[in-house]
């Protein structure tokens, strides 16, 4: 409008009127913008590039084999991430496996291939790849789309109408569900071309993702790393079920390495080629999916992405599961169940909740067996991340290791009171006709056919009304003759218990995506000062959980210092001594980029009186206690059984800045405490009469 008055010669009165009127409408589109973000519009920006640089500078994580080069897509974690990670699955191990009363195993990462050829992995286990027609780089298709999308929505964000962006973004939430040839026609409709020769891609095709290898000198016996843990714990459940002593429902769990050879690793720990997994296999009675503890969790409100809306108006709901599963848009309470625990984890590990999602698998996703599944997506500077599976994966994964080894993968279930069922009794099998057509399979099919007898109704539907109608029909591949079953009569059984196949219902944890996103999420840059950077690790995880600095390196001093520093670690509270000559704010900021939620100071005070001074990390305030609290303080903070604030109504505030100089005391304090200033140091004490006694 304003370039058309120009053109035109329009006044100059309207030419303004039309600039303000534009101006007004950017406000409202920035308004309106931010309204949509949600959470995301009050969020400090991200500064990836100092995020980047402190996880190096810090050695949370480091390039493996960095002197040789690296390899792409394998990273090692150093000391402060290895701190993190081991209490992120202790507390892990807390939270589901002794809460839950779970079966905990360790299984190989050896596989044998009939292990994961019975299980689909061999044929199925695949991702879409494209490749630069002139250098054969590869490229996975799926990520291809999914940044062209993102270019394309970015370029054109002025003109596109809002409908015309959801469709984009519904073809970019379906990108790793397409077929080869749907996906080379988005590929073509994007203008995906190679970046070194600038030439379209070749035609996708699947690429198997496991690591073969041999097992054995005679290289005669093929095997693969592992791609998930899972296998192990079904390949054991009839010993698993002994273990629990025949009781059902119960549920196993495994922590160990997985391994994916990924088409193009990319986005630091989010997309690697070995990776700690968590996994929980729930078995169930497939006809009574409730869960005992389910009332625990139902008011729980998660946030809901359904497959439903994910085609449609693209918006989540935020729901309690107790109603999600009531309408069915969670299927069942175990799977709701297993949903709102994993949410309340990642909120005791301290991931942001604002930044927590769960996604449905739309149908074109989910493997053919399963019933319902959904991703526990977290939000980071790459978008959202799948970082923790739930599928209810029926009972696919126990039939076919049964059928192939021919192994019963049955569970019981004792009847509260006995039934009448309609059997087929008296059942008479020409075992000499089965013997002739199947030889070292007789037992097998004579089984078969037993075990659908025992329901009257699947015995005539699966048996004798095709072997009347065309004389022959097959059970688990075998085909069955009239001849073979030479007599059998309708008759009613009392049926004192059952016996099944269980369903599974499985969470899924990629940890190192969760290890990565907690890192993002705790990372933050104080308002005052930008340059000193804090990663805000909740105390029950963090990797140090108390500093201890002097104030000065006298003999006397570095002795308190050691005390204290072996009473907290006797505690099992890891401890970071820093006794170096730089200044106390530095050892502060020091701490604060690991993490340590907090600081014991040992200053002249303490050789005076015994006291020393608490830093809490985030507050950076500070109080005063006698030596003799700090352990059992720290173990209740780290054990969630005392906050800080608590802590500040016990202990008087201390008034000093980073530098241990003299400040106002922060406006929420009423404690009494004196600054002193002498010839080695300023520092405070708390004034005769504040302390608790001892």
């Amino acid at each position: 409008m304003v370039r058309q008055l120009k053109k035109d010669g329009g006044s100059a009165e309207d030419i303004e009127a039309a600039v303000k009127g534009l101006q007004k409408l950017k406000i409202s589109s920035e308004t309106l913008s931010k309204q949509n973000s949600g959470a995301d519009g009050d969020r400090e920006p991200f500064n990836r590039k100092v995020f980047d640089e402190l996880l190096v500078r810090k050695m949370f994580v480091v390039p493996s084999f960095e002197i040789h080069g690296g390899v792409k897509g394998l990273y090692d974690l150093g000391p402060p991430a290895c701190g993190l990670k081991a209490a992120m699955l202790d507390l892990w191990r807390k939270h589901f496996v002794l809460a839950e009363s779970m079966l905990e195993m360790e299984c190989t990462c050896l596989t044998p291939e009939v292990v994961l050829k019975t299980s689909g992995h061999v044929e199925r286990f695949t991702d879409l790849m494209v490749k630069d027609v002139d250098t054969s780089e590869c490229f996975r298709a799926d990520k291809l789309l999914e940044d062209a999308i993102d270019v394309h929505l970015e370029k054109h964000a002025a003109s596109l109408t809002s409908d015309e962006k959801e469709a984009h973004l519904r073809v970019q939430r379906q990108a790793d569900a397409f077929t080869p040839t749907e996906i080379d026609a988005y590929l073509l409709e994007y203008k995906c071309v190679a970046p070194s020769s600038g030439k379209p891609f070749s035609p996708s095709f699947p690429f198997n993702l496991m690591f073969p290898t041999s097992i054995g000198p005679e290289g005669t016996s093929v095997g693969y790393l592992r791609p998930e843990t899972a296998q192990g714990l079904f390949v054991n459940f009839r010993r698993l079920l002994d273990a629990n002593a025949q009781k059902m429902p119960f549920a196993a769990a495994q922590i160990g390495l997985g391994f994916r050879n990924e088409i193009a690793p990319r986005a630091g720990l989010l997309r690697v080629r070995e990776f700690t997994m968590g996994e929980i296999e729930h078995f169930v009675n497939p006809d009574d999916k409730s869960h005992a503890n389910f009332a625990s969790v139902a008011n729980k409100e998660l946030v809901l992405f359904g497959n439903v809306n994910q085609l449609g108006n693209g918006k989540t709901t935020k729901m309690s599961i107790g109603e999600a599963v009531k309408t069915g848009l969670v299927n069942n309470e175990t799977l709701g169940y297993f949903m709102a625990r994993t949410q309340l984890f990642l909120e005791k590990i301290g991931m942001d909740p604002e930044r927590l999602r769960f996604r449905q698998h739309l149908t074109t996703e989910m493997a053919h067996y399963a019933t319902d599944c959904w991703d526990l997506e977290i939000q980071s500077s790459y978008g959202w991340i799948e970082c923790v599976g739930h599928a209810d994966r029926a009972c696919f994964d126990l039939d076919v290791h049964s059928k192939v080894t021919k192994t019963p993968m049955l569970a019981t279930q004792k009847l509260d009171k006995p039934q009448q069922k309609q059997v087929a009794g008296k059942l008479k099998l020409n075992r000499k006709l089965l013997g002739q057509a199947f030889k070292q399979d007789q037992r097998i099919v004579s089984a078969l056919i037993e075990e659908v007898a025992e329901d009257w109704t699947a015995f005539q539907e699966q048996l004798i009304k095709p072997l009347e109608e065309t004389g022959s029909t097959t059970l688990d591949n075998f085909t069955i003759t009239k001849d073979m079953i030479l007599s059998y009569k309708e008759t009613t059984k009392t049926v004192h218990e059952i016996k099944f196949t269980p369903s599974v219902i499985e969470p899924s944890f990629g940890m190192g995506r969760i290890l990565y996103s907690l890192l993002e999420h705790s990372f933050y840059q104080r308002k005052a000062d930008e340059q000193r950077i804090v990663m805000k690790f909740n105390p029950t995880i963090a990797p140090t959980k108390c500093a201890v600095l002097p104030i000065s390196s006298s003999v006397e001093m570095n002795l308190v210092v050691n005390e204290i520093a072996t009473d907290l670690m006797e505690s099992d509270l890891s401890t970071r001594v820093d006794t170096s000559s730089a200044a106390l704010g530095r050892r502060y900021a020091r701490s604060d980029e690991i993490g340590v939620p907090f600081a014991v100071t040992v200053d002249f005070g303490t050789l005076e009186n015994g006291t020393v001074t608490l830093r809490e990390r985030d507050s950076t305030h500070q109080v005063r206690l006698p030596k003799s609290d700090v352990t059992q303080l720290i173990f209740k903070f780290c054990h969630g059984k005392m906050t800080w604030d608590q802590a500040t109504e016990q202990y008087p505030l201390v008034q000093v800045n980073e530098d241990g100089e003299a400040v106002d005391a922060p406006p929420t304090t009423t404690a009494a405490t004196t600054v002193e200033k002498t010839s080695r140091g300023t520092f405070a004490r708390p004034a005769p009469g504040t302390l608790p006694s001892k």
